[in-house]
């Protein structure tokens, strides 16, 4: 069953923002590390950026500097604020656990395309 639900997405030129959110309809996000993960064509699904239930935060060196996570725990809802986007950055974005916990199963995402 899928928990998640992944929205914000569009098209976007280099140097742009956009900003996703992610609905955890299980109203879990405040107990369990949550993160965001994407996957570009031809390329494996990779983690990002996370968030613990401490708040203790992460980034993948790809993203730091110009993303950030941050969590609406009365929302149950999950942020990825993404400026200076790059045409690297064009992929499918999808939120799930994050280490410790075991990603559950996939939504559909929310498709980022940056271009010129």
């Amino acid at each position: 069953q899928v928990e998640f639900e992944e929205s914000g997405g569009g098209l976007v030129q280099p140097g742009g923002s956009l900003r996703l959110s992610c609905l955890d309809s299980g109203k879990r996000v405040m107990f369990y590390a949550m993160g965001w993960y994407r996957q570009a064509p031809g390329k494996q699904r990779e983690l990002i950026a996370s968030i613990t239930a401490s708040s203790l935060i992460k980034y993948a060196d790809s993203v730091k500097g110009r993303f950030t996570i941050s969590r609406d725990n009365d929302k149950n809802t999950v942020y990825l604020q993404m400026n200076s986007l790059e045409p690297e950055d064009t992929a499918v974005y999808y939120c799930n656990w994050a280490p410790p916990e075991i990603p559950g199963p996939w939504g559909q995402g929310t498709q980022v395309t940056v271009f010129s």
